[in-house]
């Protein structure tokens, strides 16, 4: 592979990270179509169920994909789903050559699109810029792997570690350019999973809020905003359909009701999932609010059993914004693969909230460790980012 190869296959690597927010569950994935050193074609995948990026890129190649090089960030799928195979569409093109950056680690494809291509007399070539390919499905490719979704915990500080004052007031610990940040880490999620204490003492909604994506309203239409399932871990069954969770119009009344831009970019639909030990008969839900029973495990929801049933759900990527107790229970269960946590330049001192709750530990060779992968400043507020060290691919 030459400069050129790495040239071509870094612009489908940057088309495949458009279809972040959109294209959930399947993977995203760019293409880019070359022939005679000149890009005649390109195309990422958008919306699940709608064409993939190798049929939108041949698309705007037309004839020029006769005898081109084509480079995919993932290898072109060989089987039916809800769309037919790209490797057969790029076989009947005539593609001279399909670059893939990995492996798809689908079962159903595994190595079987590049075969086929083969097959067809169509030279082949994957392992290019592997890494970085991989890191734009982290979620996908955990869960094909049969080890569960990639889970990822949010929580705000300050300096000193304390995300609310001793009455447990925390809005606003992190300025507008973190609370915009995290709006973008929510649109990117298949699911957000908070606890019933959240949801209750902030109110909260949880939702996409297209008015605060900041730089990515540029490119997300609002029309495009596809709002995470948000799963609500209430096994106490606290919660009242007055909450404002659950006044967010569903897809029945956006059929009926003409919204604004900024009006459709917070309302959009959305599935929520309550978490229940027994079913809540009591109240008349919300057509797009299901309950979901999962067993007890010290007297609280089973999260193991929980990141499972969403995982089979095909949700690739998991968010977590909760209190001290709850994100410390998916950390104690090595549920957690990153830890975003943004800091903020204040002291709260002693009396306040703790960032999270832990077990006691009595040695230093106990304490949790971290791979911190990335600091960045966010407006005012420090972002890090760290990856957890332990091995959880027992829930296989």
């Amino acid at each position: 592979m030459d400069h050129q190869d790495h040239h071509y296959m870094a612009r489908a690597i940057k088309l495949a990270t458009r279809g972040r927010f959109t294209t959930s569950p399947n993977p995203n994935v760019g293409c880019v179509i070359v022939n005679d050193g000149k890009i005649v074609g390109e195309g990422w995948h958008q919306v699940a169920g709608h064409p993939h990026a190798e049929v939108n890129a041949l698309n705007q190649a037309g004839e020029q994909a006769k005898g081109a090089t084509c480079y995919v960030t993932l290898e072109p799928c060989s089987h039916f789903g809800k769309t037919p195979p790209c490797a057969d569409a790029l076989i009947k093109a005539g593609v001279g050559k399909v670059i893939a950056a990995m492996v798809d680690p689908n079962p159903q494809v595994s190595g079987a699109g590049l075969e086929k291509l083969n097959a067809a007399g169509i030279a082949t070539h994957f392992g290019l810029l592997q890494s970085d390919a991989e890191a734009l499905n982290r979620g996908f490719i955990k869960r094909m792997k049969g080890q569960g979704a990639f889970v990822r915990c949010k929580m705000a500080c300050t300096l000193d570690g304390k995300t609310a004052l001793s009455n447990g007031v925390s809005q606003w610990i992190t300025g507008p350019e973190a609370r915009s940040d995290v709006q973008r880490f929510r649109a990117q999620s298949c699911a957000i999973i908070s606890g019933a204490d959240t949801v209750i003492t902030d109110n909260a909604s949880l939702n996409v809020r297209w008015d605060e994506l900041g730089s990515v309203k540029s490119q997300l239409a609002v029309e495009d905003v596809r709002q995470p399932v948000r799963v609500i871990i209430d096994t106490q069954n606290r919660l009242e359909p007055s909450l404002k969770l659950f006044k967010q119009l569903g897809q029945k009344e956006l059929g009926q009701k003409e919204l604004g831009q900024k009006e459709l970019g917070q309302k959009k639909p959305g599935k929520i999932i309550l978490i229940r030990h027994h079913l809540d008969n009591r109240h008349q839900w919300p057509h797009f609010v299901e309950q979901m029973v999962v067993s007890q495990r010290h007297q609280k929801a089973d999260l193991v059993e929980l990141v499972d049933k969403l995982s089979n759900l095909g949700y690739n990527e998991l968010w977590i914004e909760a209190g001290a107790t709850l994100a410390g229970a998916f950390m104690t269960e090595q549920l957690v693969d990153e830890l975003i946590i943004y800091q903020a330049p204040k002291l709260i001192g002693d009396k306040g909230k703790s960032l999270l709750n832990l077990p006691e530990h009595k040695t230093m060779d106990q304490l949790t460790d971290l791979n911190i992968t990335d600091v960045t400043m966010v407006g005012r507020d420090i972002r890090l980012t760290a990856q957890t060290t332990h091995d959880n691919t027992r829930r296989t």
